[in-house]
């Protein structure tokens, strides 16, 4: 071990004791737990040993040669060939910030000038906070595990691969000092966008030395290895930002910033250089989406340098529809460079969760908003309020009241201020009515609405804080984070598949170097509705397309599906289907400029529709099973509000073919909602209501 530096031995007296329990039962308790792991610690070390040693290495500069990884369409054509690039600097230890090194040690390994390599307090920890929350909050592995399990080891998730890089770690203390160490590990660690290494991760964030990094700088690409898709500035700036100031926390408690200079540093704003791009790359955006999965899976060395064959569940001639479709785009403007507005498409099989084709934007950026962005569905959420009300006894004809609604001062409104009477659920969907849709939701329970939606994949509902989804907004889509395009897309394959959700997949089978099967794809489904619940839904939405705000979809063959729009024209969708294939397309702005008058009926309905048009060119015309488009009630109006209906101005009529977005659809309804009058826990899906709608 190498004699400390002053900065080591300071970097050492950060370590905090750990308190000493006063109970004695307690004492004794947390005893007999401690003893417990030590013994089956020492028992599982002493019988991995002679595995471990045999595959230590006498030269621990000696690396396996990279290979480039292969991703093929659901035909087995080769598509993309992944590799690092040469996107690797290695930089001396002296030209790399003080403030990077100590952001690194004090959020990746706070102990580390105070182990040998294995960090056994830091281990105990880990295991204690995954214990405690029923899962994998922490890891234990400290910076020398870390280095040796990236530059040595493959990314296999076993316990003789973990003996192996607890003595490989071992190895590297006694071979190299602390600082070499550090050094080696902050040049291997990858960084999200094929960067290799501080160097290559300050180049690609931003344009310039690692030497010339200020603060701020630091602690974001500190922040990054944890996750390198998810906290990457250029795919998620919030939660990369959120990262920072976890990092910046974590180098004021250990002492090398004071509190002061990290509550200043989380408020500074970044410069970020904009990322190159491969221009006219196809499925660009399916190609990140599946780079990035397995990253999350085996590590980016795997990905990159390990070989491996990836097979996907791409179309390449639907994928090759969706890019030709999305040229429908409008030109309005730029933000940050970038044209606007943007779009997103998704295409999935129901019945397997193949997703067949996406398209995360126009190409010039690698931000995906087909799987990353979380906007506001609008209209594009109520379908799950008509299946709640389904499974709950209505049916499409049930009779609800389109007349004014006052709940604690929210009242909410159909985009033509105008109220029809009596009017059947089936018009409530063709027509997208708002209020007599808060009027279903209030009598099942929004809480039920969002169980559906859970079941049905959307995993970003917010249910708990002062500012959550348990209100009656939530209807009319005024989620509080949004959804994805992806998501909202697979949720929909539920209507489509009889009632049964399968979950949504990009990934077939992946093999090694050698030929090895790591994975093969299989079928995660769910029964969320009752079939006819489904039918039902299905016959209500084929009503949309054929006379109602989705007309601009219809095709030469059986479809349904819904509209969106948010209040403030930032938001516009329509997500529809066929028998066989489940499309959701998305329009917006990064910056949620007003896109003039822009509905979900129109561009997002012949985005649609153009794609449909050639993805299903030459297959045969097949019908919903079980459903089918029926005839539509009449509204029927009060006869004591007759003549005020016949004075009201018609000019804001919804026109056949188009969508008028309700104002009550925005995430921030004025005023806000009173809670929903359900409280009780999510009920079962198929349990009903026990009450019908007046």
């Amino acid at each position: 071990m190498e004699k400390r530096t002053g900065a080591a031995q300071q970097r050492a007296r950060q370590a905090k004791k750990p308190q000493k329990s006063t109970g004695g039962s307690t004492a004794s308790r947390i005893l007999i737990i401690f003893a417990s792991i030590m013994v089956v610690m020492i028992i599982g070390v002493g019988c991995g040993f002679l595995t471990a040693t045999l595959n230590t290495k006498a030269d621990l500069a000696d690396v396996r040669p990279p290979a480039s990884s292969q991703i093929y369409d659901i035909n087995g054509n080769e598509i993309a060939n992944v590799h690092a690039d040469e996107n690797r600097v290695p930089v001396k230890m002296n030209q790399i910030p003080e403030n990077l090194k100590n952001a690194f040690v004090a959020v990746e390994d706070a102990r580390f000038y105070e182990h040998s390599g294995v960090d056994p307090r830091g281990i105990l920890r880990a295991m204690w906070s995954n214990i405690t929350s029923q899962g994998v909050a922490e890891g234990g592995s400290t910076i020398t595990q870390q280095l040796a399990k990236n530059a040595y080891l493959t990314q296999d998730r076993t316990f003789k691969r973990k003996i192996q890089e607890m003595f490989l770690a071992i190895q590297l203390e006694h071979q190299y000092t602390k600082e070499e160490i550090l050094e080696l590990y902050l040049n291997q660690i990858y960084f999200g966008n094929g960067a290799y290494g501080v160097q290559a991760a300050s180049k690609t964030y931003f344009g310039k030395n690692v030497e010339e990094l200020d603060l701020s700088e630091c602690a974001m690409l500190a922040g990054i290895p944890k996750s390198p898709n998810y906290y990457s500035p250029t795919n998620n700036l919030q939660a990369a930002q959120q990262r920072k100031a976890t990092v910046l926390d974590q180098m004021a408690k250990y002492g090398y910033i004071s509190s002061s200079t990290a509550n200043k540093t989380k408020n500074e704003e970044l410069h970020l250089v904009k990322a190159s791009t491969k221009a006219g790359e196809e499925a660009s955006y399916f190609i990140d989406y599946v780079t990035q999965t397995m990253i999350e899976k085996y590590g980016a060395d795997a990905v990159y340098k390990e070989g491996l064959k990836i097979y996907t569940t791409l179309d390449i001639d639907m994928q090759k529809a969706a890019e030709e479709a999305m040229k429908n785009l409008p030109d309005m403007s730029e933000s940050n460079g970038i044209k606007q507005p943007q779009g997103a498409l998704v295409a999935i099989d129901p019945h397997t969760g193949y997703i067949k084709a996406m398209v995360g934007g126009r190409g010039t950026d690698q931000f995906n908003r087909a799987v990353l962005a979380e906007r506001q569905p609008g209209s594009a959420f109520k379908p799950f309020v008509f299946a709640a009300a389904l499974e709950s006894d209505f049916t499409p004809s049930t009779i609800i009241e389109d007349k004014p609604l006052d709940i604690n001062g929210w009242s909410p409104q159909n985009y033509s201020r105008n109220f029809n009477g009596k009017v059947s659920l089936r018009y409530v969907a063709e027509q997208s009515l708002n209020v007599p849709t808060v009027r279903v939701a209030q009598e099942v329970g929004i809480d039920k609405v969002i169980y559906l939606g859970k079941e049905m994949g959307i995993s970003t509902f917010v249910t708990e804080g002062p500012q959550n989804d348990g209100n009656l907004s939530t209807s009319l889509g005024g989620l509080t984070r949004g959804v994805t395009p992806l998501e909202l897309t697979s949720a929909y394959c539920t209507f489509a598949n009889d009632g049964v959700h399968v979950k949504h997949t990009a990934i077939i089978k992946v093999l090694d170097r050698n030929g090895k099967v790591l994975e093969e794809e299989r079928t995660e489904s769910k029964q969320v509705l009752k079939k006819a619940t489904a039918n039902d839904l299905t016959s209500m939405l084929m009503g949309v397309v054929a006379r109602g705000t989705g007309t601009a979809a219809q095709i030469d063959r059986p479809a349904a599906g819904k509209t969106g729009t948010t209040s403030d024209y930032h938001d516009a969708w329509f997500v529809g289907y066929v028998p066989d294939l489940v499309v959701g397309v998305w329009v917006g702005t990064d910056d949620n400029q007003r896109m003039g008058t822009m509905t979900g009926g129109t561009t997002p309905a012949v985005i649609w529709k153009a794609f449909m048009t050639k993805a299903m060119a030459g297959m045969p015309v097949k019908k919903f099973d079980g459903a089918v488009l029926t005839s539509v009630e009449a509204p029927v109006k009060d006869d004591t509000k007759a003549k005020e209906s016949k004075d009201k101005d018609k000019k804001g009529t919804e026109k056949k073919g188009t969508e008028k977005p309700a104002n009550t659809e925005s995430t921030k309804p004025k005023p806000s909602p009173a809670p929903s009058t359900s409280r009780t826990p999510a009920p079962s899906p198929t349990a009903p209501a026990g009450k019908t709608a007046n």
